[in-house]
């Protein structure tokens, strides 16, 4: 299966809850190999008081895209879910889109294993791990 073309505007709409279409993430890049990178636009109903861009935003954002690079290294989207995700804040974004890049580090058969790096202005912002079930 692997070597199609996904479309990720297409797994998001088909797959994920509204809320997280919300976000507006738009994809930069997929390849095969299992790195994705999305962007995060900033705005102003992602930022807590302060004006920083809440960690929830960029949590969903990292597991979201997660999904994308795991379908794009399988070929198309199957059933999945989150095990287990580990994020470290570095520094709050401000006023700013965030890429989201994603390098899966292992792919069996029911588990894949991701590491997500955070950057705005190519520093880190935060850095995540993943593991994900695969259901199907």
């Amino acid at each position: 299966m692997a070597g199609v073309t996904v479309k990720p505007e297409e797994i998001l709409r088909d797959n994920f809850a509204p809320w997280v279409l919300e976000l507006g993430l738009v994809a930069e890049e997929v390849g095969e190999d299992g790195t994705v990178t999305l962007r995060l636009p900033w705005s102003d109903r992602l930022a807590r008081e302060g004006g920083a861009l809440c960690g929830q935003a960029l949590m969903a954002a990292a597991d979201t895209a997660v999904v994308i690079a795991v379908s794009a290294a399988k070929g198309a989207f199957v059933p999945m879910t989150t095990v287990q995700l580990n994020t470290s804040f570095q520094r709050p974004v401000v006023g700013k889109d965030v890429l989201v890049g994603v390098r899966l580090t292992k792919l069996g058969r029911t588990l894949a294993f991701a590491d997500i790096d955070m950057t705005v202005d190519q520093a880190t912002v935060a850095h995540a791990s993943a593991v994900y079930a695969i259901l199907g």
